[in-house]
């Protein structure tokens, strides 16, 4: 066979198709990557930079149990790997509250009356719960009563997701929501002691690329086209042709030029309405249609360079505040010294949660840019006139939507690409529809270099994640993987 068609083609330059490529590589097995974007690799973990100031596109802290990917992050990095420490809080009603949530701060910070009906709501969930929870709104009240719900969590959410939280499937509360015991505040107020009991180990240190988690992804760039692999940037895929097993993958560049690859397989981390849409031959109708169902949340950085005024030393913070549009700020700073080129200034990344195409979205840079500035001061955190630049970033389907549906549609495509494209292998967040963080992502595509050169499924890819405490704990261990057959 020619060598073109013995090459893997990977879609898209994120953490799971350059860890696929890097695997690959690695082995001396000839791979491509094709990227849309034209400078930056790293896909949603890039960091952009701007006259010299860093900018992660949204906030990527590096931890993970996976020996096997730690391994790899400090291969890569060595003394730039630096260690930090994590701080974000919740900002709501004008206070500051720990993130993730501890019981003695929440109750002590809302204060006596509304403590006192967060305790009852609570008592009235553990004594009449929603049996078998099936979305977000059931599961949060089952798990901290109605009034901390909405307090805490209802006006966040709804503002990231667009939907009602009765409209977001449960599988989303379970996998990303940690333990928080009003039982022991109670006991611990009653008896006058702190709780020693731990129930999960939140991790409060973390690695971090010292000029951006994009520094990681420029990394294992070069080490994959070191060892022989190719990466092509402002490569949009535009179509997927199939020959019984092998592939033709046709990609666009911005010029409009086309350009054809040879792949015996392809690995795609693309979203998976997208990727369907693009196959050829069609899948059916049921597949297409369950594609097309699938639902995906899109978002803006909106990137303020500032007089520092130490207003908040948290890498994020959350804002709670349904005043503002807001959903989250990001502070460059405590993220590593280094992405701020001015120690008088700092970067401040206030995330706005839409729909491409929505009022929001479409707004002018210049109203973005005013609308953050106000909202930053209205919060306090700054004035408009320490505001002296700024940038925008917009990210398309950022985030797949947990609906009351999408594990259906996603298992329909999973059968139907099992048995008609079994060389098509789907990794990392969009591929698989899964909120994976990024060394999830990671460990998808090294399982499937795995089977692919075994040249046999020896591992279920699908049941990586599902362990719903994982994301929190500080544990350095591989994660247990179901093997298959």
């Amino acid at each position: 066979m020619p060598p073109q068609q013995r090459t893997t083609v990977c879609l898209g330059g994120g953490p799971a198709g350059l860890t696929a490529a890097y695997q690959l590589s690695a082995q001396s097995l000839p791979v491509t990557v094709l990227e849309a974007e034209p400078r930056y690799l790293g896909g949603i973990a890039r960091t952009v930079v701007h006259d010299g100031f860093g900018l992660d596109i949204g906030g990527h802290r590096f931890f993970t149990k996976s020996a096997r990917v730690n391994a790899i992050w400090h291969e890569l990095l060595g003394a730039d790997f630096i260690h930090r420490r994590r701080k974000s809080r919740i900002y709501y009603n004008g206070r500051f509250f720990a993130y993730p949530l501890r019981a003695t701060n929440a109750l002590l910070n809302l204060g006596l009356f509304t403590s006192t009906a967060c305790v009852l709501s609570y008592v009235k969930a553990l004594l009449l719960p929603h049996k078998n929870p099936t979305n977000f709104e059931q599961f949060m009240c089952n798990r901290f009563g109605r009034r901390l719900y909405a307090i805490f969590f209802k006006s966040y959410t709804e503002k990231v997701w667009g939907l009602p939280c009765s409209a977001i499937s449960a599988d989303w509360a379970a996998q990303r929501i940690k333990d928080f015991s009003l039982r022991a505040a109670i006991r611990d107020a009653l008896l006058g002691q702190a709780s020693k009991a731990v129930h999960t180990t939140l991790i409060d240190a973390f690695h971090y690329p010292r000029h951006g988690c994009g520094m990681m992804w420029e990394r294992m760039g070069e080490k994959i086209t070191a060892q022989g692999g190719q990466i092509h940037m402002g490569q949009r895929v535009t179509s997927l042709r199939r020959n019984g097993n092998a592939w033709e993958v046709i990609a666009r560049d911005r010029d409009g030029k086309e350009h054809l690859y040879h792949a015996a397989r392809v690995i795609s981390s693309l979203p998976i309405r997208e990727l369907v849409a693009m196959i050829t031959p069609r899948l059916s109708a049921q597949g297409r249609a369950a594609a097309q169902a699938l639902r995906y949340r899109d978002f803006m950085v909106v990137a303020l360079i500032a007089t520092e005024r130490h207003t908040f030393d948290d890498n994020w913070i959350y804002i709670h505040d349904p005043q503002v549009k807001v959903g989250r700020i990001q502070n460059m700073k405590a993220w590593s010294p280094a992405l701020i080129p001015d120690a008088g200034r700092n970067c401040y990344g206030l995330e706005y949660f839409c729909t491409a195409g929505d009022e929001l979205w479409n707004k002018p840079d210049g109203e973005l840019l005013r609308l953050a500035s106000a909202e930053l001061a209205q919060l306090g955190l700054a004035t408009p006139a320490d505001v002296d630049d700024g940038f925008v970033v917009r990210q398309p389907q950022a985030y797949p939507v947990y609906d009351h549906d999408y594990a259906q549609h996603v298992a329909t495509i999973r059968d139907e690409l099992a048995t008609t494209c079994p060389t098509l292998h789907l990794v990392g967040r969009n591929g698989m529809h899964r909120y994976n963080n990024q060394d999830h992502s990671m460990l998808t595509a090294m399982l499937t270099v795995e089977n692919i050169i075994a040249g046999q499924p020896l591992h279920d890819v699908w049941q990586l994640n599902s362990e719903a405490e994982y994301h929190e704990k500080d544990t350095e261990r591989d994660t247990p993987l179901q093997q298959v057959g």
